[in-house]
């Protein structure tokens, strides 16, 4: 077990020089020996002795003395990016330490870091393949695996094409291992893939980036202690990103305020100076209600939206309806409550909001998004530090998974997939173009959207004559991704039932092992995936850093690393050469084939030209890890050293070449600095007018220093002859750039020329999109839940029309107007959301014992009137049942937490279903401690109109005494 520290005199002695005139939080922490200084949330933990400084404990010393080896590594659970020291002796990790010079986790964990030596040794993880035989678990050999999946899976592709087989990747998968199944799923021929960002923050990726060009993070979590209010809607980072809170509180202590607007009253909320409680789904009517009260008073930034916003005037039309009597009425919330939200995000600028699931999981999804994205467009606070939309991303690599992995309408880098984004990635690859479109059933399914993560149970049971594809799945395979994770779980057990194959390749079997062998005698193969500890490679965190890990122990068990397992899977398929043509193959030391994972990544860079990934290389990663004391832990940016100027772990875009030497992108859009300093401004990516306007910046809206002193659209071959730019490129530059644009010239000589010759960027600079005319709501409108407790608004506020997309055919008005009566029936809004102890689907912190220790069971929240009414008491076992059929039993925690009529419960949970322990369908020793009903059990059917983003955040439910 971990345990405090104590100071050591050559800790002490070593450290940096008392006679600074300002002490950082992590120095002080050095210096003091106060591993818990910031309270019950955050740990320094470790055993043994303190924590050595960095000059002298860097990644890879050795202690010769203790024969102790340390190796840098990541948090592997949300996306804030915690550095880790993990101590290894003789092949052991025998403890760890949070690594004080890191600048973003300043030498602290949540309980989830503190204990993630457990994710790597853990004794619950799945030790080797299996196959279900009869409805038992029966160990194979890797041999055995590999032959049998891969004969079922070529079978199915002969029969049915390469759409019937659906693949599910991971935002637990490095950048290199997601890039490389996205690589791999395209050449087995299909775009039916997906990962965890499209059930988290697909509609923030597409909202935000269709409103001024990239779908990220503006800022960082460090930036935050810029900022003079911070607006916290949909986001419960005390728990969901306990170390983030390091960086608020930062800002609060000095003199910043914080609101926080839930319809639960969190511990976020605990920390903040005002607290709103608001009915969950009406976020839009809220953010107008707070915009009429900023244009009513002038506070909004009239030059900024004048010369850098397109569009506000239609929106304004929008934000008049909202009168304080109508946001009441569908908010819940009073008006001197809304006036003081716009009265203290106006008068203390720079100010920011934070926004996750709370906002991103509804039908509305992506209105949403863009509402709050207007907003920060009306105060002026986007591209300022202290700004900007600080979108916290969940899982470890998520934001990076979502930048170059499977996503099932982008190439890597969101290249898209036209024709010419394919000949794009098949140049960057070295094979034919005419080969990879050979793969796919049709050129027309090559460039189709494949099927999304949260449908692949309606690919599965939908009509295929209503379907935009040959045939039904009949394979699905789940490489990291848990399904309890999912909506409309009922369902997706039904759909497991169907299928031909089922393939679970993970460090730990997931609730998919029970599911499946709850209804199913075979034709199910687990196979061990090793941990992110137990190989190398990057992620990047949520405000776009990107760290390396380093590999801390050799796989255990029979585990492979899911890079290697690909190239074994792609060795049986027939396209391992294509696969690997320009990485290198070396063996590993179990003797499989292993490609390198620096090799991956330097073809991530050739690449990735979009969004700046093509600066990053693993030596100036890694050479960031090494020096992490020497970056600022406000603004990122390194004072000295080798690492002098570059912002911490080059927040993309990382611009050009890595020889071009661009520091990273701390904050985006801020034209207040050079582009070759991390400037910035609204991508040029939506032509240049429309209806008569403008859509390019006005005159003086421009990077600082900039040859282009207004707006202009992005670079090409034809603009830079035009400018007489031309010359500047090298000969086998201009032979590389010819007939290309910024995105596509594989020499980075048009990136070059634009960025260091002319202080430009490349993607132009234009306004942002107040109207996303290309979208169902060009203006942001609110529209009720399909499942909504309030008919009356329903026929005043209706959902969108029936729709066909992402291949299938989607329920909007037509199922709410056949449930529009059923709240009668279910009177209680289901909401969910995440606790700090377990992450995700919680297969894995749930097996970890220290964990599991601190929450042992599922459990509702219920407020007092509703337990009363249901003649329940705290602590007693309750059904909760919703309009699916399905009913989940847990333990009722009554308080005041949530207001009357709605119910919260956490998502982590799994391996009880519907009231049953699933214990006897896990594989012996590899199930969860900790095990209880899981809330997407009953949660309903509902999608966002863009991005088929599912619906949990509002859904109806009824509560009755177990």
């Amino acid at each position: 077990m971990l345990t405090k520290k104590r100071v050591s005199n050559s800790t002490v002695g070593s450290a940096r020089s008392l006679s600074a005139p300002m002490l950082s939080r992590r120095e002080f922490l050095k210096r003091a020996g106060l591993a818990s200084a910031a309270g019950a949330t955050f740990l320094g933990t470790g055993s043994g002795r303190w924590v050595a400084p960095a000059e002298a404990q860097t990644a890879q010393t050795v202690n010769p003395a203790s024969g102790e080896v340390v190796r840098r590594t990541v948090c592997t659970h949300c996306s804030v990016g915690c550095a880790i020291d993990a101590v290894v002796k003789n092949g052991v990790w025998i403890r760890q330490e949070p690594v004080f010079d890191s600048p973003i986790n300043l030498g602290s964990h949540c309980a989830k870091g503190a204990s993630v030596r457990e994710h790597g040794h853990g004794e619950h993880r799945l030790k080797y393949p299996m196959k279900l035989v009869d409805g038992k678990w029966k160990r194979i050999s890797w041999q055995e695996a590999l032959d049998e999946v891969s004969a079922r899976l070529l079978k199915l592709r002969e029969q049915f094409g390469p759409d019937s087989v659906y693949w599910v990747g991971s935002s637990k998968h490095s950048n290199e291992q997601a890039y490389l199944l996205r690589k791999f799923v395209s050449m087995w021929g299909t775009n039916n893939c997906d990962h965890q960002a499209r059930i988290c923050h697909s509609t923030t990726v597409a909202g935000v980036a269709n409103t001024w060009g990239y779908g990220a993070m503006t800022n960082s979590y460090n930036d935050m202690q810029f900022s003079k209010a911070i607006l916290f809607i949909g986001s419960n980072a005390a728990e969901a990103h306990p170390v983030s809170l390091l960086h608020v509180l930062h800002a609060k202590e000095s003199g910043a305020k914080i609101i926080v607007v839930d319809p639960r009253f969190t511990r976020t909320a605990a920390k903040a100076d005002y607290f709103v409680r608001i009915r969950s789904g009406s976020d839009i009517p809220l953010i107008y209600g707070v915009l009429r009260h900023i244009f009513a008073n002038g506070w909004e930034d009239k030059k900024f939206i004048a010369d850098r916003v397109y569009g506000m005037d239609e929106v304004l039309k929008e934000i008049e309806y909202w009168t304080p009597q109508r946001v009441e009425e569908v908010t819940g919330v009073p008006d001197d409550q809304v006036h003081m939200i716009a009265k203290v995000m106006a008068e203390n600028r720079p100010s920011t909001v934070v926004w996750c699931m709370g906002q991103t999981q509804h039908t509305i999804g992506n209105a949403i998004v863009r509402a709050m994205c207007i907003l920060q467009l009306a105060l002026g606070n986007v591209g300022v530090a202290g700004g900007g939309t600080n979108i916290f991303r969940g899982h470890d690599n998520v934001q990076g998974a979502t930048d170059v992995g499977p996503n099932p309408d982008s190439l890597p880098g969101y290249y898209g997939i036209a024709e010419g984004s394919w000949k794009h990635w098949c140049r960057v690859w070295g094979v034919d173009y005419e080969w990879m479109k050979g793969r796919f059933a049709s050129k027309e399914l090559m460039e189709r959207p494949g099927i999304t993560v949260s449908r692949w149970i309606d690919g599965v049971m939908e009509d295929p004559t209503k379907m935009d594809q040959p045939t039904n799945l009949k394979a699905v395979v789940f490489w990291g991704h848990a399904p309890n994770s999912l909506s409309r779980g009922k369902e997706m057990v039904e759909a497991m039932k169907r299928l031909d194959t089922l393939v679970v390749i993970d460090p730990y079997p997931s609730a998919t092992a029970a599911m499946a062998a709850m209804v199913r005698k075979d034709g199910v193969y687990l196979l061990p995936a090793a941990t992110q500890f137990e190989t190398e490679g990057s992620c990047t965190a949520s405000n776009r850093s990107v760290q390396w890990r380093e590999k801390v122990i050799e796989p255990l068990f029979e585990s492979q690393p899911d890079h290697v397992i690909m190239y074994a899977f792609a060795k049986k398929f027939g396209f391992a050469n294509e696969l690997c043509k320009n990485i290198k193959v070396t063996q590993n030391a179990r003797g499989w084939e292993e490609p390198d994972v620096e090799d991956i990544l330097r073809e991530i860079n050739r690449g990735t030209w979009t969004i700046g990934y093509s600066g990053i290389s693993p030596e100036r990663i890694k050479r960031h890890m090494k020096y992490m004391h020497t970056f600022d832990v406000k603004t990122l940016r390194a004072n000295g050293g080798p690492c002098d100027g570059e912002y911490f772990g080059l927040p993309w875009p990382c611009w050009g070449t890595p020889e071009m030497k661009h520091p990273g992108t701390p904050n985006l859009y801020d034209t207040s600095k050079p582009v070759m300093e991390g400037g910035g401004c609204f991508r040029a990516n939506f032509g240049v007018e429309r209806n008569g306007v403008s859509l390019l910046a006005a005159q003086g809206s421009h990077p600082k220093g900039a040859d282009i002193q207004g707006g202009h659209p992005e670079f090409d071959d034809k603009l830079l002859k035009q400018l007489g730019w031309w010359d500047e490129l090298t000969e086998v530059e201009k032979q590389a750039a010819e007939g290309k644009n910024w995105k596509t010239d594989l020499s980075g000589g048009i990136i070059r020329v634009v960025m260091k010759n002319h202080g430009c960027l490349p993607y132009g600079n234009a306004r942002a999109r107040a109207v996303v005319w290309n979208f169902p709501d060009p203006v942001p409108k609110h529209r009720e839940p399909i499942y909504s407790p309030r008919p009356d608004l329903v026929e005043k506020y209706p959902t969108h029309e029936d729709k066909k997309f992402w291949r299938l055919p989607t329920l909007f008005k037509t199922l709410q107007q056949q449930v529009k009566e059923i709240s009668k029936e279910y009177p209680i809004i289901m909401t969910s959301g995440r606790m700090v102890e377990y992450e995700g689907g919680g297969e894995e912190t749930r097996s970890n014992p220290w964990l599991a220790e601190l929450q042992q069971e599922m459990y509702v929240e219920v407020n007092p009137r509703d337990a009363n009414n249901a003649n329940v008491r705290h602590g007693e076992w309750v059904w909760v049942e919703t309009p699916t059929g399905a009913r989940i039993k847990v333990k009722a925690r009554v308080t005041h937490r949530v207001p009357p009529g709605t119910v919260f419960l956490p998502f982590h949970f799994s391996g009880h279903w519907m009231g049953q322990d699933m214990l006897p369908f896990y594989p012996e020793g590899a199930h969860p401690i900790v095990r209880g009903e899981a809330v997407n059990t009953a949660t309903t059917y509902g999608y966002d109109v863009v991005t088929m983003m599912q619906e949990t955040k509002t859904t109806l439910c009824r509560l009755k005494k177990a």
